[in-house]
C-alpha cells in the first residue's frame, strides 16, 4: 500500500489524554473512577458533551446541562469544572515525528474540541500552536458543527488533503472514532502507547 497522508487526532495523541486529568479529578473529589467518561458516553449524539463539541450550546449552557446529567447519577459536577481539565500536555516526541513526516506526506488533523473562549490559556501555548502549524489541514468539530465519529468528517479531511481514504493512516486514542475511519478504507491505529503508535506508523510507511 502506498500511503500519501497521515491524519491525527490531537487530544490524547499529540497531547496527553484528558482522561488522565478526568481520573485525577475523580480521585481528588472522591468520585467513582471514569464517572465523567460514563456521563459523556451516554446518549453520545445528544448529551451535553456532544452538543458542546458541535458548538450547539454555549459555555454556560454546557455548564448547566452537564451538571444536570451528573446530578441524575447522584453527583455534583459542573460543566465548567470539566472544561478546566481539557488542556493536555504536548508530547514533544510526537511533534518531532510530525516534523520528520512534514513535506514527505500530507498531514491532517481531525479534532473534537470546544469553543476557544471556553478553553484554558494552556491551549494557546506556544508548543500547541507550533504543533497545529505542522498540519496541512485541520478540522475542528466546534467550527464545522460535526464531530467524530460522524463519517462525514473523515471524508472532509480526505477531500481537503486531496487523497483517497485508502491512501491514509488515521490515529486516534478512541476506538469509537477509529471504526468509521476504517469502514471507509483508512488504515487505523489506536493510540494507547504513543511510542508504539509511532513505530506502527513507521512500519506502515516503510520507515526504518
Amino acid at each position: 500500500m502506498t500511503y500519501k497522508a497521515v491524519i491525527w487526532d490531537f487530544g490524547g495523541v499529540i497531547t496527553s489524554s484528558p482522561f488522565e486529568a478526568f481520573n485525577n479529578f475523580e480521585s481528588q473529589n472522591n468520585l467513582p473512577l471514569d464517572i465523567i467518561r460514563t456521563i459523556n458516553s451516554e446518549n453520545p449524539d445528544t448529551n451535553a458533551w456532544a452538543k458542546f463539541e458541535r458548538n450547539d450550546i454555549s459555555v454556560d449552557q454546557f455548564d448547566g446541562l452537564f451538571a444536570e446529567e451528573a446530578e441524575k447519577k447522584g453527583f455534583n459536577i459542573t460543566g465548567k469544572q470539566i472544561i478546566k481539565l481539557l488542556s493536555g500536555t504536548i508530547r514533544p516526541f510526537m511533534v518531532d515525528f510530525l516534523k520528520d513526516l512534514k513535506d514527505k506526506y500530507k498531514l491532517g488533523c481531525i479534532t473534537n474540541n470546544v469553543q476557544s473562549d471556553a478553553k484554558s490559556k494552556q491551549d494557546y501555548s506556544k508548543e500547541a500552536s507550533e504543533a497545529m502549524a505542522l498540519f496541512d489541514h485541520v478540522i475542528e468539530s466546534s467550527l464545522i458543527g460535526i464531530r467524530k465519529p460522524d463519517p462525514r468528517i473523515y471524508h472532509m479531511s480526505c477531500e481537503a488533503l486531496g487523497v483517497k481514504p485508502d491512501e491514509c493512516i488515521y490515529l486516534d486514542d478512541l476506538g469509537i472514532n477509529l471504526k468509521p475511519a476504517k469502514a471507509i478504507g483508512m488504515t487505523t491505529i489506536k493510540v494507547v502507547n504513543p511510542n508504539i503508535a509511532i513505530s506502527q506508523v513507521k512500519e506502515f510507511l516503510g520507515i526504518k
